[in-house]
């Protein structure tokens, strides 16, 4: 609705991460920051497991929309790149909504369900699920039975993948502090109605335990 007024008064919009009508996409490639954090789930199974695998969750984030969600679609495919025989029914969407308690009980329960399984990869939306699905190995003590990637690579999720044999493997950072720069770019070229591509993706990074221990 308030993109909509906005279009309607003719100003225009820049959508940061999150698209809205009418307006220009600036963020991240969803998909692809998901495929790439499926890589390093797959990667991680193949050295550690030896490829095997039982579940593939995906910590989801429905509410902001199906390009945010497609960091989940791009994981899972991400997984399926590294280890192509999983089955259909190993994938699971979970709606933690980005939030820590609610992606901690998530998990928790799934854990007590499953007990005895000791592969199960995990894909978050956000670190902040991420962090939510750690704790709740953490209290399980099932840490070598778990394997974590996050997207933002907030501070304590930096730190907890610091540690010696954390569940946590990686996180995609966005970038998010070279913004500045290239958002007044784009809204400069708008105001001068120079034609802008209606998706514009910045460049993320992966980061890894080795990839802090050489930095």
């Amino acid at each position: 609705m308030i993109a909509d007024k906005i279009a309607a008064a003719k100003i225009p919009l820049i959508a940061i991460d999150i698209p809205h009508p009418h307006a220009t996409y600036f963020g991240v490639d969803n998909y692809r920051v998901g495929f790439e954090a499926g890589e390093v789930l797959a990667a991680h199974a193949l050295k550690v497991w030896d490829g095997q695998v039982e579940w593939v969750l995906g910590l989801d984030l429905p509410e902001a929309g199906l390009l945010v969600q497609s960091r989940i679609t791009g994981a899972f495919e991400g997984v399926r790149s590294g280890i192509p025989d999983l089955p259909v029914e190993s994938f699971v969407r979970i709606d933690g909504r980005g939030m820590r308690d609610r992606s901690r009980k998530l998990i928790s329960d799934f854990l007590d369900r499953h007990p005895r399984e000791r592969h199960i990869l995990i894909a978050a939306a956000t670190d902040t699920s991420a962090m939510g699905a750690l704790d709740a190995v953490h209290e399980r003590k099932r840490e070598k039975h778990v394997a974590i990637v996050g997207q933002d690579c907030i501070a304590e999720a930096v730190a907890e993948m610091s540690k010696a044999s954390s569940p946590l493997i990686g996180s995609v950072s966005h970038e998010a502090g070279s913004y500045g720069p290239s958002l007044v770019h784009l809204g400069l070229s708008i105001l001068r109605g120079q034609t802008v591509a209606p998706y514009n993706y910045v460049a993320h990074k992966m980061v890894t335990p080795e990839t802090i221990a050489h930095a």
